[in-house]
């Protein structure tokens, strides 16, 4: 089980991959719009810049910008050609016409994150026509009505039970309980706001049994 940095911000990204627990990193186009306004193919390279200076080229997922699956295809070529990253993933949305895309870029030995799964049939889908990685939008999928772990559950059982190497990522993270629950559900990956991180190292416990060794330290060290 693996935790990815969901975010295009450069401070966010550096804050954790230092803290050396990031296996991945995942962008999509609302999160780049959420920076400053900039050369689109820069940014992308200041983030692989930033992945090298920590030493680990883990992987980064860039998702296409625009709707007709010709032009996906074209764009991921681009994103390949420009960006020179073994560890890239081009992030491909789930749809009838993407599925030719996945394929044909799978074909190319091009890693592909398959997007905007809300349903297990849209993963299942996905992972048949070679995507390495499955995005399932857990907060999402709650917004439908739908049970999302069971959603997750269901879709990582199905992959064991074929034999299916794909991935499952899970996203749209709003609580950290929602990652706790994505991983006991079966998720292989789950991608994290950065704000999520800190909570996930804290509890109120901890820090009464830190504060009172420090306590009892003092009180044993000058008396």
């Amino acid at each position: 089980m693996k935790l990815f940095v969901d975010s295009a911000n450069l401070v966010e990204i550096e804050e954790a991959l230092a803290r050396g627990f990031v296996a991945g990193i995942t962008t999509n186009p609302s999160i780049l719009a959420k920076e400053e306004r900039t050369d689109f193919t820069e940014h992308i390279h200041k983030i692989i810049a930033l992945i090298r200076r920590y030493g680990r080229e883990v992987p980064l997922s860039v998702e296409v910008f625009v709707a007709d699956p010709a032009e996906m295809l074209d764009q991921a070529l681009k994103f390949v050609s420009a960006f020179h990253y073994p560890g890239l993933s081009v992030k491909v949305p789930i749809g009838w016409g993407e599925l030719k895309v996945i394929a044909e870029l799978r074909k190319r030995d091009i890693a592909v994150n398959c997007t905007c799964c809300m349903s297990f049939n849209q993963a299942y889908m996905a992972a048949l026509a070679g995507a390495n990685y499955v995005s399932l939008f857990y907060g999402r999928i709650r917004d439908t009505g739908s049970d999302a772990r069971s959603v997750v559950e269901q879709t990582a059982r199905a992959f064991r039970a074929g034999g299916i190497r794909s991935e499952i990522i899970v996203g749209s993270i709003r609580h950290i309980y929602d990652v706790n629950e994505a991983l006991a559900a079966g998720a292989d990956i789950v991608t994290v706001p950065p704000k999520f991180f800190p909570q996930l190292t804290q509890h109120p416990k901890t820090t009464e049994a830190v504060n009172q060794f420090l306590a009892d330290f003092r009180q044993w060290s000058q008396g």
